[in-house]
């Protein structure tokens, strides 16, 4: 994996266990730390979907690359 990816991995985790608080514990991180409804929810929302999509592409790629 490049570095890019493994950045866009660890943002994506971040925002999977985000999601894992939201449904287990009806507790929104984000929120709790930047306001209801604020502009960096949603940028922070925004990147979390880029990095998403930006991780499709190790699905075509050898995890043993480097």
């Amino acid at each position: 994996m490049n570095t890019l990816q493994k950045i866009c991995l660890v943002i994506t985790i971040i925002g999977a266990i985000n999601w894992g608080f939201i449904g287990l514990l009806d507790i929104n991180l984000v929120e709790s730390i930047f306001g209801v409804g604020s502009i960096i929810c949603r940028i922070v929302y925004s990147l979390v979907g880029l990095t998403g999509l930006i991780n499709i592409g190790i699905l075509f790629t050898h995890l043993d690359e480097d």
